[in-house]
């Protein structure tokens, strides 16, 4: 999805890979090449910066995976996420969400469905859906 990314992205979720972007790398974990390690929330609702013209939105999709990931640590309710990022997004910007569901920013929050992408990783593992909104406000 890196060639979907529009001007200097705010990865939220880093993890360690990083991108052939322009990328602003959040991750509440300390030991991830990361900027920022701040909870998603905490980053959207304090950033004072220029705003972004992607945002990625690849949290861990359950719980479990947010208790593993970031050592019994749980993220931000990912509603509240969402409802933030309009304050650091460009008019015109993207976010980029990827998840086991299709839940998106929503027309509700000012923003237009323009891609859907399907990622099969076989076996027992839940497939990965990918949406890519642009702000329209």
């Amino acid at each position: 999805m890196e060639s979907q990314c529009e001007g200097r992205v705010l990865n939220l979720f880093a993890g360690p890979t990083l991108l052939q972007v322009d990328e602003v790398r959040n991750d509440l974990d300390p030991a991830m090449p990361a900027e920022y390690h701040l909870d998603a929330l905490d980053l959207l609702e304090t950033w004072q910066g220029e705003p972004f013209g992607t945002i990625l939105l690849d949290p861990p999709y359950a719980l479990r995976k947010s208790m593993e990931l970031y050592k019994g640590n749980i993220c931000s309710p990912f509603r509240r996420i969402k409802d933030a990022i309009p304050r650091c997004l460009k008019p015109g910007g993207l976010v980029i969400t990827f998840g086991y569901h299709s839940v998106v920013m929503g027309c509700s929050r000012s923003f237009k469905l323009e891609k859907v992408a399907l990622f099969s990783h076989g076996g027992a593992i839940h497939d990965t859906i990918a949406s890519v909104e642009r702000f329209i406000k």
